[in-house]
């Protein structure tokens, strides 16, 4: 054999025995994804598994290529800073936030870490990010902007209980969507001929004489404005809604998991499971700077029959006929 097919014979040797092995492990390069949720575990649940199925369905294999490190505030806004400082802290390569207040808070702590986000609100009028179409800086995601939202529940929640003439409205004046919302709510009550009663409150201990002050104004009906602060606390406003007797439509569909009357609104998980879309891009190259923010285009409407028996109240068959789910 000459010299130059043992060489060549060698260098094929070396393949064989080399690139196996760089190759799976280039295969197992592990991600680390940081989930901030201002939720507790529980809650956050589906959320979360919503964007674990995103991924799987792009090809990702949690434990193999990713893994999901998660830190949740259980309700306690004050508490996201710290966490996101944590998340930043361990080194993770991308940060998966829910709620305006997080996605802040994640801004906050990095300026290179991507951060992929889930709102409810305009995340441009939040502060957020430069503009729907390029974020700009390190963050992007799926947002409901909620311009129109509040209207359209505002209307159905009229349908649904013919004859109403006065509204509470129940809204989180630390929110920074507080105003918008409210705005909106008020323009739609004048065009359908309600009137509103705007009433405040921030934290459990408030909710007693938010909805004492609603018997007071005679109130018909109640809307609970989309809140973090209110989603945590949301089997308190049930109760407190079923003892009053109001009829509410409410802006995250949690409350009617947890005995509310109505929800209309974008489907938290199909928009966790479009986040999981912008994870894959980022961890693949691309940055979030140049990744258009996302809107859902699946809305939801959910009836519990069951709570409107307890009130006394019949859903009119144009409104159950609309209904993406009805709970009995």
């Amino acid at each position: 054999m000459y010299l130059t097919d043992i060489a060549v014979a060698l260098a094929l040797a070396m393949l064989w025995t080399v690139s196996p092995g760089a190759q799976a492990q280039e295969a197992v390069k592990m991600v680390r994804i940081g989930r901030l949720s201002p939720l507790s575990a529980e809650a956050d649940a589906p959320m979360v598994g919503a964007f674990r199925k995103g991924l799987r369905d792009l090809g990702w294999v949690e434990g193999k290529n990713f893994t999901i490190e998660s830190r949740f505030a259980q309700g306690q806004a004050d508490r996201l800073p710290e966490l996101a400082a944590e998340l930043v802290q361990r080194r993770v390569d991308l940060i998966l936030v829910g709620s305006t207040p997080g996605t802040l808070a994640a801004k906050a702590a990095t300026r290179t870490i991507p951060v992929v986000m889930v709102t409810t609100g305009d995340p441009v009028d939040g502060g957020l990010i430069e503009s729907l179409a390029r974020p700009g800086g390190n963050v992007t995601g799926v947002t409901t902007l909620g311009h129109g939202l509040n209207g359209k529940r505002l209307e159905l929640l009229k349908e649904a209980v013919p004859g109403l003439a006065r509204l509470a409205v129940l809204t989180n004046p630390d929110s920074p969507y507080s105003i918008a919302f409210t705005h909106e709510v008020e323009a739609i009550a004048r065009i359908l001929g309600v009137k509103i009663q705007l009433v405040e409150a921030s934290a459990p201990v408030a909710f007693e004489k938010a909805f004492a002050a609603m018997s007071v104004g005679r109130a018909g009906a109640l809307a609970v404005l989309s809140d973090i602060a209110f989603i945590t606390h949301r089997r308190a406003i049930v109760e407190l809604a079923a003892s009053r007797r109001l009829p509410a439509m409410y802006g995250d569909r949690e409350f009617v998991e947890a005995g509310g009357l109505m929800f209309y609104g974008a489907s938290l998980t199909d928009m966790y499971t479009r986040a999981a879309t912008h994870a894959d891009k980022i961890l693949k190259g691309a940055k979030p700077a140049d990744l258009p923010v996302e809107q859902p285009t699946k809305f939801e409407l959910i009836v519990n029959l069951k709570t409107a028996k307890q009130l006394g109240i019949r859903i009119p068959q144009s409104v159950l006929l609309r209904a993406d789910r009805v709970i009995e």
